[in-house]
């Protein structure tokens, strides 16, 4: 459910009509007061200590950054390239996660992530050259999501998931606030953007990072990210319908993305086999 919902927040970024930042810095702002009646927010010093608040505020500045390239992604390229480009978190996954949450490297989850290359390679040569820094900074926003995932990893069983959630995005709010003043555009969303910027933020952010993080108790960061990855199946079938971004695009956008694909269902298939292996 929550992948699924995920494949939206491209399509509503798109459609929101404000700079990536400005879009970011109202996403998180609104998702952390509608979770202020549920979090208890007076309690959070006294029940967590001020260690692991500062930590999930650092995960927070993290999380805000890869939002802020994952729209600025879409701003410069398409719905479809930025939402590609997050296909490749696990191939950055699988080599920040065992430094992070210090468990060996495994063979597997290596080979996987670098079967995403030629993908990306195609990717690049199937859009056009206006479209490259788009890619650039989406493959930094996948880079972020692999890091924040990770840490998160190591630290979710420290609170409630919703707790967890409201301490990184209200700390995302303060650290994207002071930047606000230097941009320039619209600051205050047109009557259509409100509308999506709810759903975003609501639907998408609130309820979506709730299901992930109870997920991530179960799932190691890898396979959470590798089954995050299906959001570009949704998101790109969207986006194909609702945005027209299949005239932007080449026959090699498809098959760099096909490639990429067979690489987060062939995660599923390895991992079946190494269970019954370790079983027989």
């Amino acid at each position: 459910m929550a992948v699924f919902l995920w494949g939206f927040t491209a399509i509503l970024g798109d459609l929101i009509q404000l700079s990536a930042l400005t879009l970011v810095w109202w996403r998180v702002l609104l998702t952390s007061l509608s979770l202020l009646a549920f979090v208890k927010a007076g309690r959070l010093l006294a029940d967590l200590g001020r260690r692991q608040i500062l930590i999930f505020a650092g995960l927070g500045v993290i999380v805000a950054l890869h939002w802020v390239t994952f729209y600025g992604a879409i701003k410069l390229a398409n719905a479809s390239v930025g939402l590609i480009c997050m296909a490749t978190t696990s191939l950055f996954s699988s080599i920040v996660e065992p430094l992070i949450v210090k468990r060996p490297f495994l063979w597997s989850e290596l080979l996987l992530g670098a079967f995403i290359l030629p993908g990306i390679w195609l990717i690049v040569d199937g859009v056009d050259p206006s479209m490259t820094p788009g890619i650039m900074v989406g493959l930094l926003s996948a880079l972020l999501v692999a890091i924040f995932t990770s840490f998160n990893k190591r630290y979710v069983e420290k609170a409630d998931p919703l707790r967890i959630t409201f301490i990184e995005l209200s700390a995302g709010t303060l650290f994207l606030t002071p930047f606000l003043p230097f941009l320039g555009g619209t600051f205050w969303p047109a009557p259509m953007d409100w509308f999506y910027l709810l759903i975003l933020a609501v639907l998408c952010t609130t309820f979506t990072n709730f299901l992930f993080l109870r997920a991530l108790k179960k799932l190691s960061a890898f396979a959470a990210n590798l089954t995050v990855n299906l959001e570009p199946v949704y998101g790109i079938f969207l986006a194909y319908f609702l945005l027209n971004d299949a005239e932007e695009l080449s026959p090699s956008f498809y098959l760099g993305t096909l490639l990429i694909l067979i690489a987060v269902f062939g995660y599923a298939g390895v991992k079946r086999w190494r269970k019954r292996r370790a079983l027989a």
